[in-house]
């Protein structure tokens, strides 16, 4: 026994000898699920239109985008337009399931349409609405078992960037019931199949091992819901969660706290979301245009860039968001005398009250609110700030009662025309719903023009021109473009900011 106890003390006396030498820690395992956030459900499931968002690689659609926006092959491999534009010929992409077992074809995809001319599928995302997608669809129809049609009354020749994502997803046809809603968790194409979705708590995917491209690098990916920015981030710092994902994942405020930190990273690019101001256009004082020009002009926008959002974000006139092919550059005037002026002409020497809403749950749009106040009171304008819930901010603007509020609104597809009839249309949903009161008959005129225009440099055009009416004529106040910011840990690899979210089947441990 004293041999015994000799040698133990030899060895740790070795040990102390060598300074401790650290144990090892145990490799990663590469099949250890990932959990990340988001301030949403990313996964609404059976009643929304989508079921889930194109972010977490569930469905897939028949077109989607390069890093430009512009459309390139995904479930559909390679098209081609009839010299009068009126008919598009899609040849889709063989040997491909569903997650459910069903083979993807051209009936997989005549349902899908036949789905869609049910009517309007509300969304969390984007409204499934075959009018906005497909304008002027006269029949789609199956010509093989890997071909389909697409015929429009008239010319279209940039149908592909209305398709792009939201635009043509797929699913399997077993997924709908007779009314075209989901029956149960939806079965796409894509790298991750869910497994387990449970509402305002988290949605579970997992690699889908039988999908016809490169596999997704993590066997499992949990996506929780964490609604508060300051809980999120918490999380993140904590470990709890390894990254965070979705549009505003994360406050500007707070991922800049992680700059020189090994054990976090940001990534970034541009967004396809633009943040506004929508003005009550059905009252006065912003039924007159004079009145919209003159909050634009008294914005000091690089001021909301560079200080509330810390340069994630870039200054922007234009209704159109800088990620489609077609956006126009145009110069940010900022001028408060001018803006007195117009005011003046509209308002007198009286000044005018008016309510001013933004989303309760982001805090940093209250300290907007208080910033853009103090410019607006310059020109007449006293604001009462209204922090509310999103819901419930949408019904007062719906039923015309606000002045001021502070919306948001993201690209579902490439395709210009798709803001242009929301926002500046007549019968635009956006303007209608947001009591907008915008109307144009020039840009009716245009908007004729360019659906009805083979010419893809008269359908330019057009699309520059109503962009330089909405610098002009406001139908709502745009603010900056802004940029898809995540943050996640260090553990991972993968993790770059794209147009919309992550590209998430590259997400793995790193080693």
């Amino acid at each position: 026994m004293k041999k015994l106890l000799s040698l133990i003390l030899v060895l740790l006396l070795a040990l102390g000898a060598l300074g401790g030498l650290a144990i090892a820690e145990p490799a990663q395992d590469p099949d250890a699920e990932i959990v990340l956030a988001g301030y949403r459900n990313l996964a609404p499931g059976e009643k929304d239109g989508y079921y889930c968002s194109k972010i977490l690689y569930v469905w897939e659609p028949l077109i989607t985008q390069d890093d430009t926006a512009a459309p390139i092959p995904c479930l559909a491999e390679n098209w081609e337009m009839s010299e009068d534009g009126t008919q598009w010929t899609f040849n889709l992409r063989q040997g491909v399931k569903f997650h459910d077992g069903e083979d993807f074809n051209a009936d997989a995809v005549i349902a899908n349409f036949d789905r869609m001319m049910l009517g309007v599928k509300s969304s969390s995302f984007y409204p499934l609405d075959i009018t906005a997608h497909y304008p002027n669809l006269a029949s789609y129809e199956k010509v093989d078992e890997y071909t389909i049609r697409l015929t429009f009354s008239q010319p279209a020749p940039t149908q592909l960037y209305n398709m792009v994502n939201f635009g043509s997803a797929i699913y399997s046809p077993k997924c709908f019931d007779e009314e075209g809603n989901f029956n149960g968790i939806c079965a796409g194409t894509g790298p991750f199949r869910i497994v387990e979705n449970v509402l305002d708590e988290y949605v579970l995917l997992e690699r889908f091992d039988d999908y016809y491209g490169e596999p997704a690098k993590a066997k499992r990916i949990r996506v929780k819901v964490i609604p508060d920015a300051d809980t999120r981030f918490s999380a993140l710092k904590a470990g709890e969660i390894l990254g965070v994902i979705d549009l505003s994942a994360i406050p500007a405020s707070l991922a800049v706290e992680l700059e020189g930190d090994e054990n976090f990273a940001i990534t970034t690019t541009k967004s396809t979301m633009i943040r506004f101001l929508t003005l009550n256009g059905t009252k006065f004082p912003f039924d007159d245009v004079r009145m919209r020009q003159a909050v634009s002009l008294c914005l000091q926008r690089s001021v909301i860039t560079d200080d509330l959002y810390y340069g994630f974000g870039t200054p922007t006139t234009n209704i159109l968001n800088y990620s489609t092919p077609f956006y126009k550059e145009f110069p940010v005037e900022e001028d408060l005398e001018k803006a007195k002026a117009l005011a003046a002409e509209v308002l007198g020497d009286e000044r005018v009250r008016v309510t001013y809403l933004v989303n309760g749950s982001d805090a940093s749009l209250k300290v907007e609110a208080e910033l853009i106040s103090t410019w607006l009171a310059e020109i007449g304008i006293d604001c009462d700030i209204q922090p509310m819930e999103y819901s419930a901010m949408k019904e007062l603007m719906k039923a015309g009662d606000y002045g001021i509020a502070r919306m948001q609104q993201g690209l579902s597809n490439s395709e210009p025309a798709t803001i242009f009839r929301r926002f500046m249309l007549t019968s635009g949903d956006h303007n209608q719903n947001y009591s907008l009161g915008y109307q144009s008959d020039e840009v009716d005129r245009l908007m004729d023009e360019a659906a009805a225009a083979l010419d893809m440099e008269v359908r330019t055009a057009n699309y520059d021109r109503i962009q330089e009416i909405s610098t002009e004529e406001f139908p709502v106040i745009p603010l900056f473009n802004d940029m898809t910011l995540m943050a996640y840990s260090t553990r991972l690899t993968g993790y770059d900011a794209k147009l919309y979210g992550i590209e998430l089947p590259l997400v793995a441990w790193a080693e």
